[in-house]
C-alpha cells in the first residue's frame, strides 16, 4: 500500500531532524575540541608565566646574597653605580662602564636559571641605587625620622631589576631593598668593666676610622697632619664624626713604656659606670633575641674565623668558664667568647669582639672595630696592640655574616 502525502511528510520531517540532530552533535564536538585545545594552551601559558616569575624572585635572592657578601655597590656616594650580574662565568663578564661593576652568576656552570643573561640587555639581572628626585643623591631609609624616606641618615636603599624567562613568556620584578640596620651601642674602641692595664707600645685610639683602613694601619700612634697615605699613623684614616674615648672602663685605666690612647673627648676614660648588663645590651636587642641571632656555641676552630662566632666549653651561658687563644689568624665579623680571649702575633680582625672573661694580648696584633671585655680580673696589653675604633668596620661585618635583608616594595614592571 503507498504512503499517503501526510506518512511522507512525516518520514521527510524525521529525516530532516535527524540530520539537523547530527549537524548540532557534530558540531558541538568541533567546539569542545577546540575549547579543550584552547584550555591547554592557556593553562599552559598561564604555567609558563608562574615559572617565570617564580625565576624572577630567585634572581632577587642572588642579588640580594651578593650584597650582603658586598661584592656589589659599596658607595652611596655615587648614585650612579650599577652592578650586573651575568649569566656566564668569571672571566667572560662583558666589559662595563666606569661606574658598573659586572660579576659572574653564582649558579652552578650548565644549571643556570634564565633570570639574567650572558650579554649585556634589558633582562640582565641589575643592582642599582635608589635615588632621589633630582637624580643626585641616593635615597636612605632610616625609621626614627619622618619621612623615613631621606638623603641623609639611614640604609642606603638598593634597587634590584630581574627578568624570569620561559620559552616566551617574561616576568619582570623591581624590588627595594635595604640591610637592616643593626644599633650597636660600643663605648670605646675598648670598652671594659675591669682595670685596664697598659704596657708596651699598645696603642688604642677611639677617633672613628674607615671601615676599608688597611692592616696595621696606626701601629705607631696618631700623628695629625701627616701626609696620606700614611701606612702607620690612623689619623688619615678617620671619618669626621662618630668618635668615642680610646679606652673606657668601669676601672682604673693605666699606661706604661710607649703605650698610648687617643679618642673623643679623651684617649683614657677611666671609672665609668652603665658597663652592660649583658652582651645583648651592646646590639639594642632582649637576652633570647642576642642568644637566637649568634646561634649555637662551640668548641672546636672553624676553617675560617670570618662569620658569626660563640665560642663555649659547655651549655651554660656566661660562666666564664672557656679559653681561647688565637695567633696568626685574619678575621671579621663578630667573635662572642664565653670566657677567656688570648691573642697573640700576627692577629688580625675587622669587626666586634666580646669577651665574657678576661682578655690578654701578646705581640702584633690588630683590631679595626672595637672591642668589649666583661672580664674577671684586669686586661693586659701587651706588645704591639692596635685597636681602632670602626662604626663602619662593626656595622659591615655585622651585616655581612649576620644582617637581615628587608624588602620595602616589590612591584611587577
Amino acid at each position: 500500500m503507498n504512503p499517503t502525502p501526510h506518512h511522507r511528510d512525516e518520514r521527510g520531517i524525521a529525516l530532516v531532524m535527524a540530520l539537523l540532530i547530527l549537524l548540532v552533535m557534530s558540531l558541538l564536538g568541533l567546539v569542545l575540541m577546540a575549547g579543550a585545545s584552547l584550555n591547554r594552551g592557556l593553562a599552559g601559558n598561564d604555567q609558563r608565566m608562574r615559572q617565570s616569575l617564580n625565576l624572577a624572585e630567585a634572581g632577587v635572592g642572588e642579588a640580594v646574597a651578593r650584597i650582603r657578601n658586598q661584592e656589589t655597590l659599596m658607595d652611596p656616594a655615587d648614585p650612579d653605580d650599577v652592578c650586573q650580574v651575568f649569566n656566564t662565568i668569571a672571566g667572560s663578564v662583558p666589559a662595563l662602564g666606569a661606574d658598573s661593576i659586572g660579576l659572574a652568576t653564582g649558579q652552578p656552570v650548565g644549571q643556570y636559571l634564565n633570570y639574567t643573561t650572558a650579554t649585556r640587555g634589558p633582562d640582565v639581572l641589575t643592582i642599582s641605587w635608589k635615588k632621589d628626585p633630582t637624580g643626585t643623591a641616593v635615597m636612605r631609609y632610616d625609621p626614627t625620622k619622618n619621612p623615613t624616606m631621606n638623603t641623609l641618615t639611614g640604609s642606603p636603599v638598593y634597587i634590584v631589576s630581574s627578568t624570569g624567562r620561559v620559552g616566551s613568556a617574561r616576568r619582570s620584578l623591581v624590588s627595594e631593598v635595604i640591610a637592616k640596620p643593626f644599633i650597636v651601642n660600643v663605648k670605646g674602641a675598648l670598652t671594659a668593666d675591669i682595670p685596664i692595664d697598659f704596657v708596651g707600645n699598645a696603642y688604642i685610639c677611639g677617633f672613628n676610622h674607615d671601615g676599608d683602613t688597611p692592616y696595621d694601619d696606626g701601629k705607631d700612634g696618631r700623628i695629625i697632619d701627616q701626609p696620606s697615605p700614611d701606612p702607620d699613623h690612623c689619623q688619615d684614616n678617620e671619618e669626621a664624626s662618630g668618635h668615642l674615648p680610646g679606652a673606657w672602663s668601669s676601672g682604673a685605666v693605666t699606661g706604661g713604656g710607649a703605650s698610648g690612647a687617643s679618642g673623643s673627648p679623651t684617649g683614657f676614660a677611666a671609672g665609668q659606670s652603665g658597663f652592660y648588663a649583658g652582651p645583648w645590651e651592646a646590639f639594642t636587642m632582649s637576652q633570647s633575641e642576642y642568644f637566637s641571632w649568634l646561634g649555637a656555641p662551640r668548641n672546636t676552630a672553624p676553617s675560617t674565623w670570618n662569620g658569626l662566632y660563640y665560642w663555649d666549653n659547655n651549655s651554660t651561658t656566661r660562666d666564664k668558664s672557656a679559653s681561647l687563644a688565637l695567633h696568626s689568624v685574619d678575621g671579621e665579623g663578630f667573635l662572642y667568647v664565653d670566657g677567656d680571649l688570648h691573642v697573640n702575633a700576627g692577629f688580625h680582625y675587622k669587626g666586634l669582639i666580646f669577651v665574657e672573661g678576661d682578655f690578654d694580648i701578646n705581640g702584633q696584633a690588630w683590631i679595626l672595630g672595637g672591642v668589649i671585655v666583661a672580664g674577671s680580673t684586669k686586661i693586659n696589653a701587651n706588645g704591639g696592640m692596635t685597636i681602632l675604633y670602626s662604626k663602619e668596620a662593626i656595622e659591615q661585618a655585622l651585616q655581612k655574616y649576620g644582617g637581615q635583608f628587608v624588602t620595602l616594595s616589590w612591584r611587577e614592571q
